[in-house]
């Protein structure tokens, strides 16, 4: 009696609640159907009465951009020729500023300018806000309206007006249009360190990094000679959440990489390594800075919570959320934010960035004042320099080679830090870990 009464009450809660509710969601449905109508009302108005004749299909771009761009920064409308734009981006190779933007505050924000692209080479920075461009302002427009003006021909010219932290005034940057080339990913030696700079993730990333990193460790003579890796991702935009965990899993041998959630929880993603590690247990030393976004912190993320990599720089971009390409009709496509991503300990990054575990500024660079003779001299000054000095007779020749082949390296590392101190420092960090292995 007991279970049945139970069983009776709550059919007849469910009976008097489910009432209201149905109701409730006919007058929400109903309620679409007149914005609906309405939408259509208005679009009539504009296109029959508006003061100059418009393209009904202008309109309904708008529209649909509208509608996108009201969710978050990264969803919008692409029309087919963006579209096709996005497609041959991802294959490495277009044309443009070599510049990654988003919208903060009404403005253009750079996230990151790319190597060797001619925003890069005129001085733009990330941080930078662009507010006019060749002169026009684009408070007010849309990201894709903005990315438009400042798209045209290969060899022409644009000029941005830049607004810096740290300088009062806004300033003009003239820049060429070319076409991008991007290497994805390139590898060279600082000494006994393999340096692996990441500038974007597109089809091409894996097997750039895979290429680079082998011969790399070719060319100093096996991995016995290599002390450890400094991934390099500074500046680094993001780009293919596919190419994010290759990168990852190219680096550790198990665990998590990355995890994604969306709004239903039978949406949700897991991606876990496979055995092999590029880097064979050596240490690893992973760059980032303010410039660093999306799938350069899913990569960072990764080792970092694996603690099988020190992260040295500045604190990241923080974007933490997954967008998706879906094609439409007539050939355009909606990007739509469709998921946050979560790094292997559950954090997730989005509007807070990753935190270095060293924090390490690269200093400005000031104007050196001329040395005067006399105190260059005095620096110089050493026993050997003094007129008469006595000779190392018990020094051989060998050994003299091995002093001068150290001293050269000390040199570089020293030219190094004036030129980059953040992967000096990098640097630093390896060669200590190196020592101490050898003590042991």
């Amino acid at each position: 009696m007991a279970v049945m009464s139970g069983t009776l009450a709550g059919a007849v809660f469910t009976t008097q609640v489910a009432g209201p509710l149905l109701a409730q969601e006919a007058d929400q449905e109903g309620s679409v159907y007149e914005q609906l109508d309405l939408f259509g009302d208005i679009f009539e108005r504009i296109r029959s009465q508006y003061v100059e004749e418009v393209k009904p299909g202008e309109l309904v771009e708008a529209a649909i951009n509208g509608m996108l761009t009201s969710l978050d920064p990264h969803s919008s409308y692409l029309p087919p020729d963006e579209f096709s734009d996005m497609r041959v981006q991802t294959r490495g190779e277009f044309g443009g500023l070599g510049i990654e933007v988003t919208q903060e505050e009404g403005f253009i924000k750079v996230v990151s300018p790319m190597d060797g692209t001619p925003a890069a080479e005129a001085g733009i920075q990330a941080g930078d806000f662009i507010t006019h461009v060749n002169g026009e302002s684009v408070l007010g427009l849309t990201l894709d309206q903005a990315v438009d003006m400042m798209r045209g021909p290969v060899g022409s010219e644009i000029v941005v007006t830049v607004v810096r932290k740290d300088i009062e005034e806004p300033f003009d940057v003239s820049i060429i249009r070319d076409t991008i080339k991007l290497t994805a990913a390139r590898a060279r030696l600082e000494g006994d360190t393999v340096v692996i700079r990441v500038t974007t993730f597109n089809d091409q990333t894996y097997v750039n990094l895979e290429e680079g990193l082998k011969k790399a460790v070719s060319d100093a003579g096996g991995m016995d000679k290599v002390n450890g890796f400094v991934i390099d991702m500074r500046n680094n935009p993001g780009g293919l959440l596919t190419q994010a965990i290759e990168v990852s899993d190219a680096f550790l041998d198990k665990g998590e990489i990355v995890s994604t959630r969306g709004r239903n929880p039978e949406d949700s993603e897991r991606f876990n390594a496979e055995p092999g590690d590029l880097a064979e247990g050596k240490p690893i030393v992973v760059l980032i800075n303010g410039g660093s976004a999306s799938a350069s912190e899913i990569v960072t993320g990764a080792l970092q919570d694996h603690h099988r990599a020190i992260v040295v720089g500045t604190k990241s971009f923080g974007k933490g959320s997954v967008q998706t390409i879906i094609p439409l009709r007539g050939n355009g496509a909606m990007r739509l934010t469709t998921a946050r991503y979560y790094t292997p300990s559950g954090r997730s990054i989005q509007a807070l960035g990753i935190a270095p575990d060293i924090l390490v500024e690269q200093p400005k660079v000031a104007p050196q004042e001329p040395e005067e003779d006399a105190s260059a001299a005095d620096r110089a000054r050493t026993e050997a320099t003094l007129r008469g000095s006595l000779t190392n007779d018990s020094v051989t020749e060998d050994e003299k080679r091995v002093l001068e082949e150290e001293q050269a390296r000390a040199e570089q590392a020293a030219k190094l830090r004036q030129e980059d101190y953040q992967l000096a420092y990098a640097i630093d960090i390896l060669k200590g870990l190196s020592a101490i292995a050898e003590a042991k």
